[in-house]
């Protein structure tokens, strides 16, 4: 925080704008939150790094291949930035990593839910697993593009490292998205790609989490978020289906 900031409270503070720059000049409440969304950032990206990992042998050709490749290693890169900001905070970072099972599925026709499942922080689309190449692919477009509208949001958080870090990895994340949907545009419009678009079309818009939430609006007061969750789903659900319908796949 800058000097101009010791004379009013925190609250106004974040609410004009204002930037925290450590784990030092941070607010219990706001430390948690910060983490909270850090967490989830980190467990999502290696949840989503190791299941696509697995499609790297599904791959039609070479370079489908080094796509998928490509996107299994950046996404742990990903999550290893965030969590070098985790360190920052105390955060063990050896045995977060070690924490879970980031392969780990559950059942494929299990119902989607928003709900954590104990520590582990992934979005529940991370718990349903891929069943191919085309799967993979499908999933990684519609995943991808609801990322895209989702990090540009906290790339203007009010915890400067972390939006730093997040602008830094965008362009990256729109990268895996437009790869994911060249090979989209090689699938067609396929009876299984369709089938994999129902699929996880609910699956990823619940990964925005509820129209009205008070934790919005305690992100928000913070500084943390700044569109709603209703927002970014329409947005997101807008782009979607202008990336299916002239494919054919809805």
């Amino acid at each position: 925080m800058t000097n101009d900031a010791d004379h009013m409270a925190l609250a106004d503070y974040l609410a004009q704008g204002g930037k925290l720059t450590s784990p030092e000049n941070v607010p219990p409440r706001y430390r948690g939150e910060v983490l909270r969304l850090m967490a989830s950032f980190v467990d999502s990206q290696l949840a989503g790094s190791a299941g696509f990992a697995g499609a790297i042998n599904w791959a039609p050709g070479i370079k489908a291949r080094i796509a998928a490749s490509r996107i299994t290693l950046e996404k742990a890169d990903h999550a290893e930035r965030v969590l070098d900001l985790m360190q920052a905070f105390g955060t063990d970072k050896a045995l977060y990593e070690q924490a879970h099972d980031w392969a780990a599925r559950g059942p494929r026709d299990a119902a989607p839910e928003a709900r954590r499942r104990g520590g582990d922080m992934r979005l529940s689309v991370f718990h349903a697993p891929l069943t191919g190449w085309t799967d993979a692919v499908v999933m990684n477009v519609l995943m991808g593009q609801a990322t895209l509208e989702v990090l540009e949001d906290l790339a203007r958080c009010s915890y400067q490292p972390l939006a730093e870090v997040l602008r830094d990895i965008l362009p990256r994340e729109r990268r895996h998205m437009e790869l994911g949907l060249e090979g989209l545009e090689r699938v067609g419009a396929t009876a299984e790609a369709r089938a994999s678009v129902a699929y996880w079309l609910p699956r990823v818009a619940d990964t925005f989490g509820p129209a009205q939430s008070d934790r919005f609006d305690r992100l928000r007061a913070m500084g943390l978020r700044r569109t709603d969750n209703e927002t970014l789903r329409r947005a997101w659900r807008t782009t979607a289906e202008a990336t299916l319908a002239p494919l054919g796949l809805i």
